[in-house]
């Protein structure tokens, strides 16, 4: 898929939902017949993330763009330049409304893609939003609150919880952003594989924001408190595509493998692409910062056109 590039224009402003979200636009010069493309980033990051790779590449959004798709990147609300949110106020149902909200402006209905704690948004998206959702993409996602165990409670006090959640233990603030400390970012986040750019670590690591603190408790689910699906109608035959890595130790093979299960179970037209099963191997978590992350978007957009026309 790497012949017949398209040129595109770039843009970025306000959308006209509340709070106002901040999205980035690239758009082929030249109509074509593929659905936008809306990208959503992980908890502790930006669209950014879709935008520039850290050795200064062009990311996913320009690469799929390049392939055909109108692409949005978006900021979630209350995150990088989207309007601001109160942190009380901030939780994952106002998160998918302002999404929700956006892809209602579209001129027509559109591919998702979420990344890591977006995933769990993605799903309820779909069931409040799915006649507008050709197909969705989950790059490493959380799962529903349907499916999450309850955390391991390791410590609590005033303004804290310390909970075990995967294969990490993680501090929660209750009432500021939850920032990611140095060993989470490097085992964590870029993990042991060989496709992340590490002479650009310490750079990446300056583009990291906090987790608002509701976000930050609802996707460890303490509680319970993880977004949960009510409605699985409108999952019926809907195209979705989860994708995982080898050197991710908070998505493994079984973790999400588990998530493909579930949606199979209710309706949903689910496919699981374990990278290494089609020759990709040494990938992380951010997949889209990384060396090879051209073959893995090719990868996702062959599966949409192929999708969308069964």
């Amino acid at each position: 898929m790497t012949s017949g590039m398209t040129e595109v224009s770039v843009t970025a402003g306000f959308a006209k939902t509340t709070p106002a979200l901040w999205v980035d636009r690239i758009i082929p010069i030249e109509p074509t017949e593929k659905p936008p493309l809306v990208l959503v980033h992980g908890g502790g990051h930006t669209g950014s993330c879709y935008l520039r790779k850290p050795n200064g590449d062009d990311g996913w959004a320009q690469r799929f763009a390049a392939l055909g798709f109108p692409v949005h990147v978006v900021d979630w609300p209350g995150m990088g330049r989207s309007g601001r949110v109160e942190y009380a106020d901030l939780t994952g149902e106002l998160v998918c409304d302002t999404l929700g909200a956006f892809i209602e402006t579209l001129p027509e209905p559109c591919v998702l893609l979420t990344h890591s704690m977006s995933g769990a948004y993605g799903w309820r998206l779909v069931q409040n939003f799915g006649r507008r959702i050709r197909a969705v993409i989950g790059v490493a996602p959380s799962p529903p609150g349907n499916i999450q165990n309850e955390p391991e409670i390791l410590d609590e006090g005033e303004g804290f919880v310390v909970i075990r959640r995967g294969a990490f233990d993680r501090r929660v603030d209750l009432n500021e952003p939850t920032p990611f400390n140095d060993y989470l970012v490097e085992n964590k986040i870029i993990g042991n594989g060989d496709k992340f750019p590490r002479l650009f670590v310490e750079a990446y690591k300056t583009t990291l924001t906090g987790t608002p603190p509701r976000l930050a408790y609802e996707r460890g689910n303490i509680s319970g408190s993880q977004l949960k699906i009510t409605n699985t109608a409108p999952f019926t035959n809907k195209p979705i595509l989860v994708v995982t890595a080898d050197h991710d130790l908070d998505h493994t093979r079984e973790i999400d493998g588990a998530i493909v299960d579930w949606l199979s179970e209710i309706g949903a037209d689910a496919a699981f692409c374990y990278l290494p099963d089609r020759g990709i191997a040494g990938n992380g978590h951010m997949m889209m910062l990384e060396e090879n992350s051209n073959e893995i978007a090719d990868l996702i957009a062959d599966w949409i056109d192929t999708a969308i026309t069964n």
